[in-house]
């Protein structure tokens, strides 16, 4: 399958987001209108996956669906991630593509920010990535972790909830130097509605919807972190990755404006703590449901730590190579991020299709990640897809995650070490276990979370 970018075609010159292209642009793309007025937002937000496969099984790689108050043109295939998330020619702006779903909430953070700002801002920031920062992280999540996990005893449980609250606790710890208190909770409540708002159906921010609520966080978040940014600069910072944003500098060397920092730590504390949660909850269920699988991965760990419930150290992060391929195969099933937009700066070709420059353009990594092409018998769960010969054979975007190209998560190796650190802590410790048959009910989007809250029990081992 062809995927051919087109630079000199007509640039999509206006940088307002709002701006668009005349319906007319998209008339020889195949796809659907859905709902007068509403197209088809409300289908696509009871079951998108369900509703993205239909899709891809009437029109193919390429259609147009009209939703959230526009025209918006899917791109499936392993090559259709390639060719927007690597992005040679520059031809996809993850600003335009983003800035009608978070603008309100998630200004100018990493993910919005394009090419040359992008690429400054992320050299910046990633020093907060470094080992001794990172090493420090370690240290700060061993801790944590063993006494939560401890905390939690045996029995039946809730896990989403108890592992949000953990990964908040967490991030509270090692981004902020924040105890946990009454203050982080109000912290939780603002991400929890942002997010919420993120796929609210009333855009504008009216009085007693979910939008304004997630305005109303955003606010509370740029007062707390302007003042803690101006405070950690006047007492020269720390190790925590907040004092390290507040006190990063730009390839000139100067300090980066406190509300670009600002702006940057809404965004990233977002991305890690709710990521990570619903990376880690999808992995638990997967193990539980899986035990075969599951003792694997604790006798890799007990080999590692040497006793239960030790500290998985920073120099022994790369050891446990089975607990890192469950973790993938979890990613590949249960996405974090499940689609990722774009705006067409250029018009460009795909599949036999010319998409007009102005397009709003997304692909969808939920869909490739269960695509037989590149994953026989998708529905299964087989960490040993990820053992480097079936790696290497395997189209190098049919696994997307943590997105690709100049966009790669920042902190993927940070969601990979908190994950490592607690299943080291939690299955040295117990057995996690599901009912037979159990399937919760998931909330696709914005982020994966299972809606019951994922009962399981834990039986001390």
């Amino acid at each position: 399958m062809a995927s051919i970018a087109s630079p000199q075609a007509a640039e999509f010159t206006p940088t307002d987001w709002r701006v668009s292209h005349p319906p007319e642009a998209l008339d020889h793309i195949p796809g659907e209108a859905g709902y007068p007025i509403i197209g088809h937002t409300f289908t696509q937000l009871r079951d998108p996956h369900a509703f993205s496969r239909r899709m891809f099984a009437s029109y193919g790689p390429v259609y147009k669906v009209r939703t959230m108050g526009s025209w918006h043109v899917a791109l499936i295939g392993a090559e259709a991630n390639e060719l927007m998330l690597f992005d040679r020619d520059k031809v996809f702006s993850s600003e335009q593509g983003w800035n009608p779903v978070l603008h309100r909430l998630f200004p100018r953070g990493l993910m919005l920010l394009d090419f040359d700002k992008h690429r400054a801002d992320r050299r910046a920031l990633s020093i907060a990535f470094k080992p001794e920062p990172m090493r420090h992280y370690a240290g700060a999540l061993n801790r944590g972790i063993a006494a939560r996990v401890e905390e939690w005893g045996g029995g039946s449980m809730r896990f989403y909830p108890a592992i949000k609250q953990l990964t908040l606790d967490l991030a509270a710890d090692s981004f902020i130097g924040l105890p946990f208190g009454p203050e982080a909770k109000r912290i939780n409540r603002a991400f929890v509605d942002m997010v919420q708002a993120s796929i609210a159906p009333i855009r504008r921010p009216l009085p007693f919807t979910q939008m304004k609520r997630g305005v109303d966080g955003r606010a509370y978040l740029v007062d707390y972190f302007t003042r803690e940014a101006e405070r950690r600069r006047a007492n020269g910072g720390g190790q925590d990755m907040f004092s390290q944003f507040a006190t990063a500098t730009d390839e000139e060397g100067n300090l980066l404006p406190v509300d670009e920092v600002v702006d940057h730590m809404n965004f990233l504390m977002m991305a890690a703590h709710d990521t990570i949660t619903s990376s880690v909850t999808s992995l638990v269920f997967l193990l539980a449901k899986h035990p075969d699988w599951q003792a694997q991965v604790r006798d890799e760990l007990l080999g590692v730590i040497g006793s239960p419930g030790a500290d998985l150290a920073y120099e022994d992060l790369g050891r446990p190579e089975l607990t890192e391929m469950a973790f993938k195969e979890a990613l590949r099933v249960i996405p974090p991020v499940p689609s990722i937009p774009r705006r067409a700066l250029r018009s460009f070709q795909y599949a036999g299709y010319t998409v007009p420059a102005g397009a709003r353009v997304g692909i969808n990594p939920h869909l490739v990640h269960h695509m037989e092409e590149h994953w026989p018998d998708p529905e299964r769960f087989d960490p040993l897809r990820f053992t480097p010969d079936k790696v290497k054979a395997r189209h190098k975007y049919a696994w997307v995650p943590f997105g690709g190209g100049a966009h790669m998560c920042l902190g993927l190796h940070f969601a990979y070490m908190q994950t490592k650190i607690f299943m080291a802590h939690l299955l040295t410790r117990y057995r996690v276990e599901v009912d037979p048959g159990y399937e919760p009910a998931w909330q696709a989007w914005p982020i994966p979370q299972p809606k019951d809250g994922l009962q399981v029990t834990l039986t001390p081992l």
